[in-house]
């Protein structure tokens, strides 16, 4: 690998030149490598061996990226042997864990999913930092111990409030019906319910940096409408009105126009599904041709729609202000002719879970 020259009686080893192979990449080829980097040291690499290419002397190169010739020597060396491939760097391993994720995962599960066996009525990552490092007896950083964490597939969710009320008899019982219901090709189901959109936007958590808020501006005119609907979740159909308020004459009024809007079918048995709210069981309620069929108490869960409901305004009223009842109105009418513009979305948002 070295050149032997003679200087009078003297006999020299000298390094050869290097000069990278261009038959292993054009000046091109390297300029897109150089766009796709994985790194920063992948990308000076590149870059080096790209000017190179394009005649600048290696002093200047080494000058330029603050390497030594050895350095540079390096690098060239390994583009001649591999390529663009050899000057890419691949992740190193890190520090061997201190303790087994089956370990973490055996201590942390119980205690995660029942506070109360760690003596806590709930978790912070601060909380089980501490915990970590008392029962593993290691040091460990923070960030580690929410890692961690993901690793063993937890996150941090806001828990859904939920009815002590219910009736686990009641509910299994209806699920065993539902089912026989979904499984008949001669029954259509839809499921009804009513919901509220505020005027005002509702916030929600992003990012920001410190000493910096974040605001969201409100009127606190309590413009509100609700809106009164029903979804057949096995074709994503909707019918939908909006009104000032929910009693029974209302609800009376939108099933004179949801009868006009779903005519009967022959043949077919048309049931709607519905909550316990007292305007729903009001007895001069004229049904047409829907059957009627009430869920659980306290089992919101059961009903399709409002999942469509959640979505509705995560989607469509996420910092949205309305300065009129108009204005409200025509948003909800949009976002509601959006769901019913795609039934094959709106079918997979409401599909019954069983």
């Amino acid at each position: 690998m070295y050149e032997r020259f003679r200087c009078g009686s003297t006999s020299i080893l000298r390094s050869p030149e290097l000069h990278p192979n261009p038959e292993n990449a054009t000046v091109d080829e390297l300029k897109v490598a150089m766009e796709a980097a994985p790194n920063k040291r992948s990308y000076i690499r590149l870059n080096a061996m790209r000017s190179l290419m394009l005649g600048i002397e290696r002093g200047t190169v080494c000058k330029q990226f603050c390497r030594s010739d050895r350095m540079v020597r390096l690098w060239i060396e390994m583009f001649n042997r591999g390529g663009i491939d050899a000057l890419i760097t691949k992740p190193r391993p890190g520090r061997p864990r201190k303790a087994k994720l089956e370990r973490v995962r055996d201590l942390l599960v119980p205690v995660l999913e029942n506070p109360s066996q760690a003596g806590q009525v709930h978790w912070t990552g601060v909380k089980l930092h501490g915990y970590l490092k008392e029962h593993l007896q290691i040091e460990l950083g923070y960030s580690t111990a929410l890692r961690w964490l993901h690793e063993i597939d937890f996150h941090l969710r806001v828990p859904r409030p939920w009815p002590e009320r219910q009736n686990e008899e009641d509910r299994e019982k209806f699920l065993v019906e539902l089912r026989a219901l979904c499984a008949d090709p001669k029954v259509e189901l839809w499921f009804g319910d009513e919901s509220g959109i505020e005027g005002d936007p509702r916030p929600r958590r992003r990012w920001a940096q410190p000493g910096k808020p974040r605001t969201v501006p409100y009127l606190g005119d309590h413009i509100r409408h609700n809106v009164i609907g029903a979804v057949a979740p096995q074709s994503g159909q909707i019918f939908s009105l909006i009104v000032d308020g929910v009693d029974t004459d209302v609800f009376q009024f939108y099933l004179d126009e949801m009868a006009k809007a779903v005519p009967p079918k022959e043949g077919l048995r048309q049931i709607l599904i519905l909550d316990n709210a007292s305007w729903h069981k009001a007895g001069r309620l004229q049904w047409h041709h829907f059957e009627v069929k009430y869920l659980p108490s306290y089992s919101p869960d059961f009903n399709p729609i409002e999942r469509l409901w959640l979505r509705l305004k995560a989607d469509w009223f996420w910092d949205f202000i309305a300065r009129t009842p108009q204005e409200l109105s025509d948003r909800l009418c949009t976002a509601l002719k959006s769901f019913m513009d795609q039934p094959a979305k709106t079918a997979s948002i409401c599909s019954i879970r069983k």
